[in-house]
């Protein structure tokens, strides 16, 4: 399939064919395709000044970075949110994110030995090779291994194994509060409230990975908003939705942090410039709105092998984990178009579980609903 034009929840192939967009360029496009504010904005800004480099100030990247800090805050998320670094996509930021609880372990013990960083199985961080050391999936580390050393994996929602997990030698602890490529797994309050207390008592920084996950896709702007502040995190990291497919990310620290991080030790030639900052302003704007956060018509399905009947009848999904459709549409859908997604996807599951019962070898219905 080769989309060619997009407006709205939808998108036109080469062949003028239309398609329901439930994958919103993998939770990228959540004020959906050709918006017509954003499109004025990077015609203006591209007429005026698109970079500079961090060499100078820019007055987009303060306010945008003012506006990351203040919809943080005032939302329940991270309360001690305090600085941004802003770069290009969600694998620098956090990138970024690991770098910075190597530098805070190497000003508590000088010596290095505070150096390792924990992630958990079916996490999914990124494809640089320190988020990409932090994901512990065969599928993408084979190819690229050996992996940087000082990881430790652990399993996602054992509160039983976090003092072995976390130790001394710990400096960061990097976790997504939902996971989304490893099958939409949701973490236990109880699971990162015990792994904040954790991460207090051995000195180790706690990062959420909230760049599928954030940014009103659960209802609220951050996913961890609706846990206490005493289970929040140090870093906070974020892309994907945040300029609606232009590419920027970025990393909230609080002060900790921030005060150990001096001017040269982490740097981005792109990052931060006017056009990308002025875009994502009015994106984290827009996503701020109750109306983009009224929760969520669609709720989950039983997961089934369906992607391409589904795209055969105009409905695009995607999958994750091994067994597990994901729906993360525009957040600009209507429940029209939510209901007219649902429609086409029970069709589409109805062709396959029928398919299924008439050969031999194959899963049945019955069986393929409980998988």
């Amino acid at each position: 399939m080769v989309p060619t034009y997009g407006e709205g929840c939808y998108l036109w192939d080469i062949e003028n064919r239309r398609y329901l967009d439930f994958t919103a360029g993998i939770a990228v496009n959540a004020l959906g395709h050709g918006d017509p504010e954003m499109a004025k904005l990077l015609y203006q800004q591209a007429q005026t000044l698109i970079h500079t480099s961090n060499l100078y100030h820019n007055p987009w990247t303060g306010s945008f970075s003012k506006l990351l800090i203040e919809a943080t805050t005032s939302s329940g998320g991270m309360h001690t949110a305090s600085r941004v670094f802003i770069c290009n996509s969600g694998s620098e930021a956090n990138e970024a994110a690991l770098k910075f609880s190597r530098k805070v372990g190497k000003t508590l013990d000088p010596s290095g030995a505070k150096h390792e960083i924990v992630s958990f199985h079916n996490s999914f961080h990124g494809r640089t090779m320190g988020s990409l050391s932090a994901t512990p999936n065969p599928k993408y580390q084979k190819p690229f291994a050996p992996m940087l050393p000082g990881f430790r994996y652990g399993e996602y929602n054992n509160i039983a194994a976090i003092d072995e997990l976390v130790t001394e030698k710990t400096c960061g602890v990097i976790i997504e509060p939902i996971q989304g490529e490893g099958g939409v797994n949701v973490a236990t309050p109880d699971f990162l409230l015990a792994l904040r207390r954790r991460c207090n008592e051995v000195g180790a920084v706690l990062i959420y990975d909230e760049i599928q996950c954030g940014l009103s896709r659960t209802g609220q702007l951050w996913a961890h908003a609706a846990l206490p502040k005493e289970a929040h995190p140090d870093i906070l990291t974020t892309a994907k939705a945040l300029g609606n497919g232009f590419p920027i990310g970025a990393t909230i620290v609080n002060e900790a942090v921030a005060s150990r991080i001096v001017t040269g030790d982490h740097g981005t030639t792109f990052g931060g410039n006017p056009l990308a900052c002025r875009v994502a302003h009015y994106v984290l704007s827009r996503l701020t709105e109750p109306e983009l956060q009224r929760g969520c018509w669609l709720r989950r399905r039983d997961p089934t092998p369906v992607v391409t009947a589904a795209r055969e009848r105009g409905l695009l999904v995607i999958t994750c984990g091994t067994n597990t459709l994901r729906f993360v549409p525009p957040l600009v859908i209507s429940e029209e178009e939510i209901e007219q997604g649902m429609r086409i996807l029970e069709e589409a599951m109805e062709v396959v579980f029928k398919t299924n019962e008439r050969v031999p070898g194959t899963k049945g219905q019955e069986e393929m609903q409980d998988s």
